[in-house]
């Protein structure tokens, strides 16, 4: 059942950025850049992967990912949840237990044997699909999972994460030029101002990370090692 007060939008990214620096998921490391799947330096790195052994806070980010949903969506909005692998299957799971919906997920790849699927559970034709995922940051990803969903002959024009770089400025046309829109709890904006507030990371930190925010290919370009 979904509690029927929630705070505004901008209330609930400042507590998500606070729950996920209080977990230790945000970790900022200029001095030794970590290197993301595109090969790239980043002096960030987000884990929202932790935030499923933390009950409270798991519970009550599904809650503002509901009421999110439902506020930019529609209350009747959808008929199934999809999770993407991996990350995005626990929280779709309590999504769609949240919105009293079926739940599936949807695989990276087909898994080479059986029925050789991608979409696992029960999707019909027709049905309006949600994809949840912890995170995106250009957006790629949920493209071939939008995709799969749409080769069922469903539809899938929304997609939800917890967490939304906000950094690449081609992210949300990208998404929209597929047709799909983008809902999201926090970014890292909203990361860097609550980690200042509390200063949980030295200033010099908190300044090389705003540098990096602020023109990230520029800054993974310069620290680009040969």
């Amino acid at each position: 059942m979904i509690p029927s007060s929630f705070p505004d939008q901008t209330e609930i990214a400042r507590l998500t950025a606070r729950m996920l620096l209080e977990i230790g998921a945000v970790n900022f490391r200029p001095e030794e850049p970590y290197i993301l799947a595109s090969g790239l330096p980043s002096p960030t790195y987000i884990d929202c992967r932790k935030l499923i052994s933390f009950p409270r806070i798991r519970s009550t980010l599904m809650d503002f990912m509901a009421i999110s949903i439902m506020r930019e969506a529609g209350f009747e909005a959808f008929d199934n949840i999809a999770g993407g692998e991996t990350a995005g299957i626990p929280f779709a799971a309590l999504v769609a237990d949240r919105l009293g919906l079926p739940m599936t997920y949807v695989r990276k790849k087909p898994k080479g044997y059986g029925r050789n699927a991608r979409i696992e559970g029960e999707m019909s034709e027709d049905q309006r699909v949600l994809l949840v995922e912890d995170l995106t940051t250009d957006g790629g990803s949920k493209l071939s999972f939008v995709d799969a969903i749409r080769d069922t002959g469903a539809t899938c024009n929304w997609t939800a994460v917890i967490f939304y770089y906000g950094i690449f400025p081609d992210t949300e046309k990208r998404l929209a030029d597929h047709g799909v829109k983008l809902i999201s709890l926090c970014t890292w904006w909203d990361v860097l101002e609550e980690a200042k507030r509390q200063k949980t990371f030295d200033a010099s930190a908190l300044a090389e990370v705003e540098h990096f925010l602020g023109a990230p290919h520029a800054w993974q370009e310069k620290h680009k090692k040969a």
